[in-house]
C-alpha cells in the first residue's frame, strides 16, 4: 500500500467511528438493541467486502484480458501488478504469456509446452539463457500453429524452458512482427 492507501484508509476508519459514535448516543437508552443492529450492519459490510474482493478474483481469471479491435489491432490492458498478460492459441490450446520485451524469443514454461503437444522430457536441451534465477537450459521446438484474434501464424520457432517459469514470457521474435507496439498508461496496443 502506497501513501495514499493509507490516507484513504484512515479516512474510511475516522469516518465509520463518527458514524459509530452518533449511533450510541442517539441510542442510549436501548444499547442491547443497537448493539444488535450495529453487528448485522458490520456483517453487511463485511459481506459487502468479500463479495468484492471476489469479484476482483474472478475478473482476472473469467474476464477477457485482451480485445481485438479491428483487423490486426489488438489491445491489451495493463495487469494489477503492472505486467501485460497475453492469451494466444498455440496448437488451439489457450496459453497466457507475459509481454516481455526483454526476452528474444516465445519461451514456454514445461507445463505449458505439455499443453500444446509439445513433449519436454524428449527435447534435446542444448541452449541457454540468463534469467532473474541464473543460467537456465533450454530447448527449440516448433508449434505448428499460433493464433492472436484474428492473426495466425503457421510453423512458429519456441523454446522450451527447463527451469521453473511463473507464466510463458512472449518475447521479441514475436512481437516484431507487428508494426507497431504502443504503451500507455493503463494498456499496450499492438498493430499489425
Amino acid at each position: 500500500m502506497d501513501s495514499f492507501d493509507y490516507a484513504r484508509l484512515t479516512y474510511l476508519v475516522l469516518l465509520g467511528g463518527a458514524v459509530i459514535a452518533s449511533f450510541f448516543v442517539m441510542n442510549k437508552a436501548n444499547m442491547g438493541k443497537s448493539l444488535q443492529q450495529l453487528a448485522i450492519w458490520a456483517l453487511i459490510f463485511v459481506g459487502a467486502i468479500g463479495a468484492y474482493g471476489l469479484w476482483e478474483d474472478m475478473g482476472r481469471d473469467v474476464m477477457p484480458r485482451q480485445s481485438v479491435v479491428g483487423s490486426g489491432v489488438v489491445e491489451v490492458p495493463r495487469g494489477a501488478d503492472g505486467h501485460f498478460y497475453l492469451t494466444l492459441e498455440l496448437n488451439g490450446t489457450p496459453v497466457i504469456f507475459v509481454v516481455d520485451t526483454g526476452a528474444s524469443e516465445i519461451v514456454l514454461s514445461e507445463d505449458d509446452a505439455r499443453s500444446v503437444g509439445l513433449h519436454p522430457e524428449d527435447l534435446d536441451y542444448i541452449g541457454s539463457a540468463m534469467t532473474a534465477n541464473g543460467m537456465v537450459r533450454t530447448a527449440p521446438a516448433r508449434v505448428e500453429q499460433v493464433v492472436l484474434g484474428d492473426i495466425v501464424e503457421e510453423n512458429v520457432k519456441v523454446y522450451v524452458n527447463e527451469g521453473e517459469m511463473d507464466a510463458s514470457l512472449l518475447g521479441m521474435s514475436y512481437l516484431r512482427r507487428f508494426e507497431r507496439l504502443e504503451i500507455t498508461s493503463d494498456g499496450m496496443v499492438l498493430t499489425r
